[in-house]
């Protein structure tokens, strides 16, 4: 996906509840400042979310944060492999 030149959110990341809350924290640490969608209806309704991550429960970033974002989701996905 290429970044375009307005500030709208891209998604980076859909999961579980937890694996949301993974992501959230990882990318405010990387000071990326993220908006979850559906956090709400996913926490409600769990078995809605998919735990291959393709569930409701989505974070956004910034469009402009979206390479660095991605670079972090890459790497947490790469670790989630591992340890399976």
């Amino acid at each position: 996906m290429n970044p375009q030149k307005n500030n709208d959110p891209v998604e980076v990341f859909a999961g579980t509840p937890w694996q949301v809350g993974m992501v959230k924290s990882l990318l405010e640490n990387a000071e990326i400042e993220t908006f979850v969608k559906d956090e709400i209806l996913g926490t409600l309704n769990p078995w809605w979310t998919s735990p291959g991550g393709a569930g409701p429960i989505a974070v956004f970033v910034s469009n402009h944060d979206y390479i660095k974002a991605m670079q972090i989701v890459e790497e947490y996905e790469k670790n989630l492999k591992e340890k399976c």
